[in-house]
Parts: structure tokens; sequence; C-alpha cells
């Protein structure tokens, strides 16, 4: 029988000298729910809220499986998207494909273009066969520069090495009826799948963003949709009813409270090895929905054990400024035994299993962490299979949209990151800047003070 997920609130609320955290503070914002409800049920209504009930499922379901045979034929698939077009797809390759990391593995193979890494790029093109080779470009707006300038690159690939045939190794996901991407799919006949209207890149990841290399690697997608739709199902079905218990706005009610008690530090823990890049792909949901207006709080990704050895010392013994989300799963494989003949000194180890370690570590790092007046939830997990990791995306973007709300921001919008964009496209030379290409020749004018080291 599989086990349930939990949250253990039992260390949320740490005592003094951190007693302003109290059920108490929570219970002032508690007094918003009826008032979230009715906001929520709206929202919903008005389709502004599709990663909650995927509106879009049918059709995307009959879109991923007319695609299955097709991505079939490729051995490789070369995904080009930045951010919320990358991020989730990379958490699920580690979490559910781990074995192309690994010694053997004999494909297929995704490679994800995240970045401008022009030395990687060129690695790609240079090294992977065209003729078993699928591009995927994935912008919502279909306008992300980043991305655009990998299609550009990439189509030129595929042109000189496959000729007309290039269409064939070419998909591209966005807007469904906007953009230059839905421009050039409609242009020279490429095969597409949309992204659903008001489904902004960091919630998107269970729709064809995250779900067309889901299917490449053979991962269960439909599995993954059925955990982040169960995750929400009661606040579908009765917001009213439902709100006010749910783990999601509990999760934004502590997190309110944190913040008003200047905590402006948030800890992702991740105990689950395999699940270590949900960290980033947390950090950029939390940070790009939250940080507005001066308010939000910062997120921070970590890996135990690896960063008890990097980051703990900080946690534990700097600024009582962090809260910590602490992802864990009792079930993990265990691994082999240790030898028997071991050193006296590591003769407690006889008869244990290397996974223990992991176990102890873990419990080690939360009782440090709450001892040290951490507030602390930890996320238990009954499994890792794919409806466990859908049943945590669905619960932290709820959290993240209740939070948002609970703070009276928009946390569906990213208006400062639209900033540096304007900067980088003036920079270029694009046409239709003249305030920034005004800034920028101040900013680049200014006398250098600068010294070697």
């Amino acid at each position: 029988m599989p086990q349930p997920h939990r949250l253990d609130w039992t260390n949320a609320w740490p005592a003094a000298p951190l007693g302003r955290l109290t059920p108490d503070a929570a219970a002032i914002h508690d007094l918003h729910k009826g008032e979230m409800a009715h906001r929520l049920k709206a929202e919903l209504a008005a389709g502004h809220l599709p990663f909650i009930d995927m509106p879009y499922r049918a059709a995307l379901e009959a879109g991923l499986a007319a695609l299955q045979p097709t991505l079939a034929r490729y051995r490789h698939m070369v995904l080009l998207g930045i951010g919320g077009s990358a991020l989730g797809a990379r958490a699920l390759q580690r979490a559910f494909f781990p074995q192309q990391d690994r010694p053997g593995h004999d494909g297929p193979w995704l490679w994800i273009a995240d970045n401008v890494d022009a030395d990687t790029m060129e690695a790609w093109f240079a090294n992977l066969p065209p003729e078993q080779t699928i591009v995927v470009a994935v912008s919502k707006s279909g306008g992300t520069i980043e991305t655009l300038a990998q299609y550009f690159l990439a189509s030129q690939w595929l042109q000189s090495a496959l000729g007309d045939r290039w269409r064939e190794h070419m998909l591209v996901v966005t807007d469904e009826t906007s953009g230059f991407l839905r421009q050039e799919a409609q242009a020279a006949n490429l095969p597409s799948l949309p992204v659903p209207d008001h489904l902004g890149g960091r919630y998107s990841v269970l729709s064809a963003v995250g779900l067309v290399p889901a299917a490449f690697m053979g991962l269960d997608w439909r599995a993954l949709l059925d955990g982040a739709q169960a995750a929400g199902a009661s606040l579908v079905a009765d917001p009213a009813h439902a709100l006010p218990g749910h783990p999601a706005w509990q999760l934004a009610l502590w997190n309110m409270a944190l913040a008003d008690a200047h905590y402006s530090q948030l800890i992702f823990f991740c105990y689950v090895p395999l699940w270590a890049p949900f960290g980033p792909w947390f950090a950029q949901l939390w940070a790009e929905s939250l940080g507005k207006e001066g308010k939000g709080t910062m997120p921070l990704p970590a890996v135990g054990v690896t960063d008890q050895h990097s980051l703990q010392q900080m946690f534990l013994d700097g600024p009582r400024d962090k809260g910590c989300l602490f992802l864990t799963c009792p079930g993990l494989p265990q691994g082999r035994p240790f030898p028997a003949d071991l050193p006296d000194k590591w003769a407690f180890l006889k008869g244990r299993r290397f996974g223990e370690l992991l176990d102890a570590e873990g419990l080690g790092t939360r009782m440090a962490l709450a001892k040290q007046g951490t507030p602390l939830v930890e996320l238990r997990m009954g499994d890792t299979g794919e409806a466990a990791a859908g049943r945590l995306m669905g619960l932290l973007e709820l959290a993240t949209l209740f939070t948002g709300w609970l703070m009276n921001i928009n946390p569906l919008d990213q208006p400062a990151v639209e900033l540096g964009k304007r900067l980088a496209n003036a920079r270029l030379g694009a046409p239709g800047y003249p305030a920034e290409e005004a800034d920028l020749a101040a900013f680049l004018g200014r006398a250098e003070q600068s010294q070697e080291f």
C-alpha cells in the first residue's frame, strides 16, 4: 500500500527566543481565508489558474500521444529554453532518467540548452548526429531572445545537414496564436504544441513545456499530471470548504508569518538525492513570483548531504533569518551493506547499509536546525514516483500563489525581469529602446575604478 505524503509541522513554530512565530500570528492572516476562497473560485472560473485545474489536459494528452511515435525515432533531443522552459525539464530528467548520467547508458539523450553557452552549443553541433536529433524550441512568449538566438543557430545547423528535411527535426512549444516562434511554426510548417493561456513559464512544467521531454525519456507523464491535479482537486471542487485546512494554504500562512517576523530567506533542503534539481525549480517559482515591491523571501536551494559541508555552517550559526522546507522520503533504496572487516573506529557501520547514512544525516541536520530555533516544515514523501513528484510540484505552486495573495502582490507576473531584457536588447542594437540606450551610455561612460588581483 502506498505511503501517504505528509507535512510535519512539529518544528514549524520555534520557542523563545523566536517566539514571535506562533499560531496566533498565522491566525491574523487566516482572517483572509473567506476573501481568498472567493478569489480562488473567481480566478479558476476565469481560466487564470490553469496549473491548478488543467483545463488543457485533454488536448495535451492527445497531442503528446500523437507525437510519441515521432519522438521514438530520435536518439537525441536538444531542448532550447531558459528559466521556466528548462528548470522543470531538468528536474524531471535528473529525478526519473538518471541513467543518462551513469556508465553504460546507450540512449536516448536529452540535452538542455538553458544558458548562453557558445562552447557547449558548438560541441553539440560538432558531435550530435543531425539525422538522429530533434530540436525543441520552448518559449511561451515566442520572443525570448536567448531561446530565439539558439533557434536561429540550431535551425541553420539542421538545414545545412538535412536540407528541406530539417522541419521534421524541429518542434516548437509556444503560445498558440502569437509571438515570433508561432509565426515561424506557421511559415515553415513546423510541428508545434501550445503553451496554454495564463500559464507562465515557472508554472508550466506540467504542460508541453516539461512533458515533451518527459515523453521523449519514457517517463509516466500522465502520472505527473495526476499528481499535480490531486494536489488542488479539493480546492477546485469547493474552495470555501477546502481552503482553510489545505496544506498549501497552511504553508502560505506559515511563510507569511515568517516574513512578518523579518525572516528574509527560505531554505529548500532536499534529502532526496535524485530530486535535488527540484531545488532550483522551486527557487525560480518562489523568487520570480514573490520578489516584488520590496517583499518576498529569498529561496536557498540546498542538497543533503552535500551542503552540510558547504552551507550549513551559515544555516546553523549565521543570522537567524531563515525558515526551512525540508524534503525527505523514508523509503529510498538503501544500497549495499558495508563490509564486515571495517577498522575498529568504524565498526558501528557493520551490518548497516549505505543509504542509512543519508537517513541519519538527514535526521541530524533536521534536529540541529530545530535546536537552533530554525522554523522548519518537513515535506515527507511517501514515495518518489512520478505521481508523487507531480503532487509536490502542485503543492508548491499553490503555496506560492497563496503566499503572494497574502502579501498583496501578483504572484503570476515578473515585471522587474523585463528591465534587464530591455537593456540587453538595446546593447545589441535592437530598435525602439531610446531610454535604455541613454541609460547604457551613462552607465558605460562612467570613469572606471578598478585594481588588479
